[in-house]
């Protein structure tokens, strides 16, 4: 389809003009990181390199680090073990109930926060409290798993239904049992896209506040928490700038790898080849 110069300068100014609403906010917290003052000003009559250097001997931006590092972790290992077999559940086999099941796995990532936070803040209170589990670390991975499960499920079953199960049965008519299949045809498949659901799951993880908020306990505390906590208290702004501004930079590169590793054709060589 040809479109007219015309019509090209416009969807261009609209495609700047989305550009700019969505990015000028972190471009001010990343100049901000470096603002000298202790007081927001725009545009920064002087820079410093102090903020970033304080917030890096921070103790409890550290601990918050730490807690969100491992909370982070735990929901993506959880996503990866469940989502990936609700995935090939799915993909590969009818049964009764398929698509409510799909459906019902889909659905916490398009629920409010709010209401995910007080229905498993009521769940754990229901059901771990009595048992001896109060809310901490091990509640929040819990909370975190429910949506990051998601990410990975819907990564993996789109490269299932994209690769099919042409080669799979080529490899067993050959000679392969299933664990060769899996090992040398499935997997080289399918790790791409394991990959890109474990990294956008553990980013969805490691920025999750609200969720957070109803389903950790005393002494838990992440780096979102952190940053809301001590937004409004005197001095901190500047330092909760360049915390913001690194952990923005960290997470670019991680995010734009799982959206290529998304991408990728899912190539499948020939049986106990290398890929």
């Amino acid at each position: 389809m040809t479109i007219s110069r015309r019509a090209r300068w416009i969807l261009g100014l609209i495609s700047a003009a989305v550009l700019v609403f969505i990015y000028f906010p972190l471009v001010v917290v990343v100049v901000n990181s470096f603002n000298a003052s202790k007081v927001f000003s725009w545009p920064p009559t002087s820079f410093t390199t102090e903020w970033w250097t304080k917030a890096a001997t921070n103790d409890g931006v550290r601990a918050a680090i730490l807690t969100s590092l491992k909370a982070a972790t735990g929901a993506t290992v959880i996503a990866l073990l469940l989502g990936s077999m609700i995935a090939f559940a799915v993909s590969r086999y009818r049964f009764f109930g398929r698509e409510p099941i799909s459906f019902v796995v889909i659905l916490p990532i398009a629920l409010p926060g709010i209401v995910t936070g007080i229905a498993l803040n009521s769940s754990f209170n229901t059901v771990l409290v009595p048992l001896g589990i109060s809310f901490g670390l091990f509640t929040v991975i819990l909370a975190h798993a429910t949506f990051c499960i998601v990410v990975v499920f819907n990564n993996l079953l789109a490269r299932l239904r994209r690769t099919g199960t042409s080669f799979e049965e080529a490899a067993m008519d050959l000679g392969a049992g299933p664990f060769q299949t899996f090992r040398d045809v499935t997997f080289p498949a399918i790790r791409s896209a394991l990959v890109a659901g474990a990294l956008l799951a553990f980013a969805l993880s490691f920025d999750e506040i609200v969720v957070t908020t109803f389903t950790s306990g005393p002494g838990i505390e992440t780096l979102p928490q952190w940053i809301f906590n001590n937004l409004f208290r005197p001095n901190q702004g500047p330092i909760i700038n360049a915390v913001a501004a690194a952990v923005l930079v960290a997470f670019i590169a991680p995010v734009y790898l799982a959206m290529r590793m998304s991408d990728g054709p899912g190539r499948v060589t020939q049986v106990g080849a290398e890929p």
